[in-house]
């Protein structure tokens, strides 16, 4: 009888430029939501693990912010993030929109990455969207910038070369430990996951006029068998954007609270009770004790090998 194979795993960052799939990416590799998705750029604000068990392997993803130049504090702690799951991983999954034309933008992530020069596999993501023909140069162009160990075309959203991403990850990482339980999917706290669901589905109803302006603090969550309680506070930064929120007769935020709740009701059925309600914290960006509270820090989530 042949001995079975060794058990692998690791830690892998997924980086890229804002908008080019990383959280749609993880959340298919996991087959579960951890991370909250919407069309407006520099949506993930946290590195946020996804934990994806094979049989011979434990593979831990980690979805970060995208790569961006920071205007406030908040960016630069975003920023932190990415340069922290740089430093602190076995391999890294790059994934460009190869739908988009190469610009200064994706210039300065190949250099961030340069700096740390780690594995990577360069993920060609959205080819649902743009003819076979141009894949080839646009994969001879990155080839050149940086020596990725395979470059591999996937659509995050169809599902296409997913199990291609998982095989070669599984073949690069290390011999190790399992890291996490084999039924954990994510290591963020429930509390955690709600706020990030309430949050984007603010990002959804106010994405032309409020698209950086928002965070959400979950001030109370309490679960009981048949129903979870949750009591939120929605920050913006000027008391013009308040009104925004709420909408003409409390509409907007009515409708707000309606999406979150079946969403939530989802991860805590059966019954979800949330409340939520809107304050003014003005430049909330740049408070380094409010960034703090609201979960956006710069400690990192990795467990101790």
């Amino acid at each position: 009888m042949s001995a079975a194979p060794p058990f692998k795993s690791g830690f892998v960052a997924v980086i890229g430029r804002p908008n080019a799939g990383k959280s749609t990416l993880v959340n298919a590799l996991v087959g579960s939501k951890v991370a909250i998705v919407t069309p407006v750029a520099q949506t993930t604000r946290n590195r946020i693990l996804g934990i994806v068990n094979r049989p011979h392997a434990q593979i831990v993803f980690m979805d970060t912010p995208g790569i961006h130049r920071p205007l406030h504090h908040l960016n630069e702690q975003m920023m932190l993030c990415v340069r922290e799951s740089l430093q602190d991983r076995d391999l890294v999954l790059f994934i460009v929109d190869a739908a988009a034309s190469f610009g200064q933008g994706d210039q300065f992530a190949i250099s961030l990455l340069s700096e740390y020069h780690p594995r990577a596999l360069l993920l060609l993501n959205k080819i649902d969207r743009i003819r076979k023909t141009s894949l080839l140069p646009l994969m001879d162009r990155y080839s050149k910038l940086y020596s990725f160990e395979a470059l591999i075309p996937i659509s995050a959203l169809s599902g296409e070369g997913l199990e291609t991403v998982l095989d070669c990850v599984t073949k690069v990482l290390p011999e190790g430990p399992r890291y996490f339980p084999a039924d954990l999917y994510t290591d963020q706290t429930e509390r955690f996951l709600a706020g990030e669901l309430i949050r984007e589905k603010v990002i959804q109803a106010t994405r032309e006029e409020l698209p950086y302006a928002t965070a959400v603090m979950v001030e109370e969550f309490n679960e009981r068998p048949g129903l979870t309680r949750i009591r939120a506070r929605i920050v913006v930064e000027k008391e013009s954007q308040k009104p925004i929120l709420v909408g003409a007769g409390g509409m907007r935020i009515k409708q707000i609270g309606t999406e979150a709740r079946c969403e939530l009701e989802k991860i805590f059925p059966p019954k979800v009770f949330l409340q939520l309600r809107v304050e003014v914290e003005p430049n909330w960006r740049n408070d380094h004790a409010l960034l703090a509270q609201l979960g956006y820090g710069s400690e990192t989530m990795r467990p101790a090998r």
